[in-house]
């Protein structure tokens, strides 16, 4: 972090205070999601102008490219919603809080990560427990925490390996859980510790945001999530999202 701030700064932040660093980093994200803001809007309107112009177009056409249209809106709105999280972090940050149905974010983010996962050769598998109860949750940023979670798992993994995305119920503790795994070389035991802090990456090219912003967005929930090796090889990621406590009635 201290690297990422003296860069972006033009100075030696070694001997500023956690909190300073954190707020200048808050700070600096707010700049840069201001910065991305503008491209995204043009992004938004350009979209909509090509969906009109492809009114016009063959029947064949239009079925094509509809598939693709869906999957360019929803990676557009998911853009925006990381912008508006970043934005959230100079303020106090809010949740459009909705009951979700949790096998279908799991669904969603499973096919819209297979295509990554078949161009490298691994296996995406998903497990989802039948009749899981609702959870109060951003439907939005939920999405973008598992997509977080899966991207990394896919990244780690090499040719022919695996990853599977659970979820399932744990009546007795009142969460639902939702779980990342993969075949990959698993995480530095002695990095757990600080694997979601922000700009840590094991990664040449990683920016060390993608699973702050996860750790960030359950917490928001009123969650946790955790991170360990798996005892048969691979990282396990595991998210523990409290669900709506039912009231006792009495006749």
């Amino acid at each position: 972090m201290e690297k990422i701030l003296a860069n972006a700064l033009g100075q030696d932040v070694s001997k500023l205070a956690a909190q300073e660093k954190r707020l200048l980093l808050s700070r600096l994200l707010g700049r840069f999601a201001h910065e991305v803001r503008n491209p995204l809007s043009s992004l938004d309107i350009h979209l909509q102008l090509l969906e009109e112009d492809l009114q016009e177009a063959p029947a064949k056409v239009r079925d094509q490219t509809a598939g693709r249209l869906e999957i360019m809106r929803g990676e557009l709105h998911r853009l925006e919603n990381i912008v508006k999280h970043f934005l959230s972090l100079a303020g106090p940050s809010s949740l459009d809080l909705h009951p979700v149905e949790v096998a279908r974010v799991v669904g969603y983010v499973g096919e819209l990560l297979r295509p990554e996962a078949d161009a490298r050769g691994v296996e995406m598998v998903v497990k989802c427990a039948n009749e899981l109860p609702p959870v109060a949750a951003d439907a939005a940023q939920l999405t973008q925490a598992l997509v977080n979670l899966v991207i990394n798992a896919i990244q780690a993994v090499e040719q022919r390996g695996r990853v599977e995305i659970s979820a399932r119920h744990d009546e007795r503790n009142g969460v639902l859980i939702l779980g990342v795994r993969d075949t990959g070389p698993g995480l530095p035991t002695d990095k757990l510790a600080v694997i979601f802090e922000p700009f840590f990456t094991t990664k040449a090219e990683g920016s060390g945001l993608g699973l702050w912003i996860v750790q960030q967005i359950i917490t928001a929930h009123g969650g946790a999530v955790e991170a360990s090796n798996s005892p048969d090889g691979g990282a396990v990621f595991t998210v523990h999202l409290p669900l709506p406590k039912k009231e006792n009635r009495s006749g």
